[in-house]
């Protein structure tokens, strides 16, 4: 993954999280080695819209279906598979399967889905133009720099005719790929959760959903142009290591995540903005 020049920010979080779970990563050698399945399931999720979700299924559901939920946040998208790989948190929900893929193979984790939960549409956003056409020649575009997630917003560009990308360009297409750019713009590569605050330095940037709604950007609106929902390999998913799906309160966690109740709570909150998959 692209992401190495950002080691010294997942190390700083890596160590905090290390210093927050001791006691409830204490009683176990890994998330996969362990079969005691007591104590609160601790679970990593990125601020919006996961831990929300999360959140509202500890405050209302949990405690009926006799699930100790506990929401641990991270706004990077490194150390929540890390930590559930070395069992510092049993599950996370933040990501979707191409990028898990990716990670596991460039990280020889072992990080496996357990149920598909939500879509965040990718979009395309700007300060400055109020519709792509109005995007000059040479203007700039941010967009993540992690290998999936560019590749992705690249395929959202050139789904919308700003680019073409070459013949076989797959989830690890980078600007290098594109066969035609008739803008000729020019693309800017930083951290995922960079994209929202360099609107103002840039002419557009490509954002994820969760960080355009924690930005208060309403995707569903201010978009210039939104990733299509249908169909797509993205759906966001509660993910554990391997060997834990078996897990009594991940089970329990699962069908939770994917009860009437949250369908509605992810309704009525995100406006269309995050959608339900299921």
């Amino acid at each position: 993954m692209r992401n190495t020049a950002k080691i010294t920010t997942a190390v700083l979080a890596a160590g905090a999280l290390t210093l927050g779970l001791t006691a409830c990563g204490s009683d176990k050698d890994s998330a996969g080695s362990s079969s005691d399945y007591s104590g609160p399931l601790v679970v990593a999720a990125s601020p919006t819209p996961h831990a929300e979700i999360l959140n509202y299924v500890k405050d209302n559901l949990a405690k009926k279906a006799g699930l100790d939920l506990e929401v641990k946040e991270f706004q990077d998208y490194i150390v929540p598979n890390t930590a559930t790989e070395d069992g510092s948190v049993d599950a996370n929900y933040f990501q979707n399967q191409p990028y898990l893929d990716d990670f596991n193979k460039k990280r020889g984790t072992h990080i496996v889905p357990v149920v598909t939960v939500h879509l965040e549409p990718l979009g395309l956003y700007s300060h400055k133009v109020k519709s792509v056409d109005a995007l000059k020649s040479g203007a700039t575009v941010a967009v993540p720099n992690d290998a999936v997630n560019e590749a992705r917003s690249l395929k959202l560009l050139a789904a919308n005719g700003l680019i073409t990308l070459k013949d076989g360009a797959g989830n690890e297409a980078t600007p290098q790929d594109i066969a035609k750019n008739p803008k000729n713009l020019k693309f800017k590569e930083v951290e995922a959760a960079q994209t929202a605050r360099s609107l103002d330095d840039v002419d557009a940037a490509v954002i994820n959903g969760n960080y355009a709604i924690s930005a208060d950007i309403k995707p569903a609106k201010d978009a210039l142009v939104l990733e299509s929902a249908k169909n797509s390999p993205y759906g966001n998913f509660l993910a554990v290591k391997e060997g834990n799906e078996k897990d009594p309160r991940v089970k329990k966690l699962a069908g939770l995540l994917t009860s009437p109740e949250v369908k509605k709570f992810i309704e009525d909150k995100y406006d269309g903005s995050v959608i339900a998959s299921f």
